[in-house]
């Protein structure tokens, strides 16, 4: 089939969903064995470029200031105007903005400085911190605050070295570490305080830099047990004590030598903390998908090399780790991979050939894959429904506190293109719910009655946690999970945790009323200060989240 016609498939099938959606606001739903999916919105006005769930359930998302005008207005006759912008001089329209998760609704927000290509993460108040991007906004730190109303707030020259294509991570002092980015092999911390106001080298960041193709941007990081980072770019990582700025450990390279980091762009998860409370607690790390070396330039001259099917499963924290090697069931590159309550990963979105870049993807994947962690090497993958939609270069997926995936964006081009492409910029927004929220398992599924949403926890604290179950409980399959909210940008969500919390036996309070007692994380090395969403997960099939905020 030519791309034309592939193409055109495309456009039919998004047309036919279209076609059936009832109500304003176009809500649809496709049922089928191995999740579903639900068109929420067919046009939010901006491609969803970044993501951060916020503490009042809603979203913020923001592309880029310099795309053109996008399809939703500033409100109250508000500009930015910008005599140095090449594509808009003076735009009224909006590139960022507030999704209602509840509501269903979108709320236009004025960014005045360019955001494309940045990052951020929650600080442990509940604030986005949002950081860098590109021209007049590579040195910026904008912070949106979770309240009604509410927009960004912007401090330029707030940072000590530009910031495009860096990676953020909160540090259990509640600063965050800014690492990288394009030309800068060096990090910072934000906010500034004492004499943490500069930038420090990183040379690592220059060994894992090609020659013409950098494939260490938007490195992977996540914060070890020990309170070190464990830091990967291209096909290789160290152990990184930032206060010391020294390299604690080195690991081996990735067997296959193949580089997973932008714009080769594959996606990485720490796997889900367990046995919190012992003398050691075990980390590791699986980096799945990427572009094989040589991707980037062959798409440039127009022939796009098959992804990576593999992934890399290390212990970080072994005295002498070792990679495993494991092959999925769709070679992905662009993929994000997404930590779900009940410990699952969720690979989703992406491409099987080509790399990240301006129209340097094709064959989109349209099936999300299940990795089961504790299975057995083999039996570790599932193959998911499909969407209909391409999510390309530039698509996002977060975690929401129903236990749905929330999935936009894609915009493999310089500005928006709606017509004459072969993947149209996408302004809709959809939700995949996994199969644990089925109907079928509704009786399974447990419902949370306290601690109430916004709880205060302490480390080390002993919660008793009660919950209802409407069938019948298996109380050898009930845990609590703790999930930090995570920063989504090109296929990496930064600062995404999962926390199986330790504790003592299921106890019958009443008809259908259980409560577990859970001992919360002990340090912010386990458990950075902040909000985390709570869940209970009985035969897999986790609650509804609430918020608590640990310190």
């Amino acid at each position: 089939m030519t791309p034309n016609l592939i193409h055109l498939s495309f456009i039919l099938r998004s047309l036919l969903i279209l076609f059936l959606a009832a109500g304003p606001s176009c809500r649809m739903l496709i049922n089928a064995a191995g999740g579903s999916w639900e068109v929420l919105k067919s046009d939010i006005g901006i491609s969803a470029m970044h993501m951060q769930l916020m503490i009042n359930d809603r979203v913020v998302m923001f592309d880029r200031t310099d795309f053109g005008k996008s399809k939703i207005d500033l409100p109250n006759g508000k500009c930015r105007v910008d005599q140095e912008e090449m594509a808009v001089k003076k735009d009224c329209t909006a590139h960022s903005v507030e999704y209602d998760v509840a509501k269903n609704t979108v709320r236009p927000l004025m960014v005045l400085t360019d955001v494309w290509c940045s990052s951020g993460a929650l600080s442990p108040d509940g604030r986005l911190i949002q950081t860098g991007g590109f021209n007049d906004g590579d040195d910026v730190v904008r912070v949106f605050r979770p309240c009604s109303g509410c927009d960004w707030e912007e401090v330029g020259s707030a940072l000590a070295r530009r910031r495009w294509y860096a990676t953020n991570h909160l540090l259990p002092d509640g600063r965050q570490i800014i690492i990288g980015g394009r030309a800068q092999f060096n990090y910072e911390f934000y906010p500034k305080t004492g004499s943490g106001t500069q930038a420090y080298n990183l040379p690592f960041l220059v060994e894992t830099n090609d020659k013409g193709v950098e494939n260490n941007l938007y490195p992977f990081v996540f914060l070890n047990v020990d309170g070190h980072l464990f830091i990967f770019a291209n096909n290789r990582a160290i152990l990184f004590d930032y206060s010391k700025g020294t390299v604690v450990k080195t690991y081996p390279e990735m067997p296959d030598g193949n580089p997973r980091s932008y714009p080769s762009t594959g996606s990485a998860v720490l796997l889900p903390l367990k046995k919190l409370q012992g003398a050691v607690v075990e980390a590791e790390v699986l980096v799945c998908g990427g572009a094989p070396k040589g991707s980037y330039t062959s798409a440039q001259k127009g022939r796009f090399v098959g992804a990576l099917s593999t992934c890399g499963r290390i212990k970080i924290t072994d005295p002498s780790p070792k990679w495993v090697m494991e092959t999925m069931p769709r070679a992905r590159v662009m993929g994000d991979m997404l930590l779900l309550p009940n410990g699952d990963v969720l690979i989703i979105n992406g491409a099987s050939a080509g790399s990240a870049g301006w129209e340097y993807g094709r064959n989109p994947v349209f099936n999300p894959v299940l990795y089961r962690p504790d299975n057995k090497v083999g039996s570790r993958f599932e193959v998911e429904n499909p969407s209909s939609i391409p999510r390309m270069y530039h698509s996002t997926a977060i975690l929401l506190r129903d236990g749905r995936v929330l999935v936009g964006g894609s915009n493999p081009h310089e500005l928006y293109e709606f017509t004459g492409v072969l993947f149209p910029t996408e302004l809709s927004l959809e939700a995949f719910s996994p199969s644990y929220l089925d109907p079928r398992f509704a009786n399974l599924r447990p419902t949370i009655i306290s601690p109430i949403s916004q709880a205060k926890l302490r480390y080390g604290q002993q919660v008793a946690v009660r919950f209802t179950v409407a069938g019948t409980l298996n109380e050898n399959l009930v845990t609590v999970t703790m999930v930090a909210p995570s920063f989504n940008t090109h296929s990496f969500s930064m600062n995404q945790r999962l926390l199986v919390l330790g504790g003592g036996s299921v106890k019958a309070l009443g008809k259908s009323t259980y409560e577990v007692g859970v001992v919360t994380p002990g340090s912010g090395n386990l458990a950075p200060s902040g909000y985390y969403l709570l869940f209970v997960v009985h035969q897999e099939i986790p609650s509804e989240g609430i918020w608590v905020h640990i310190q």
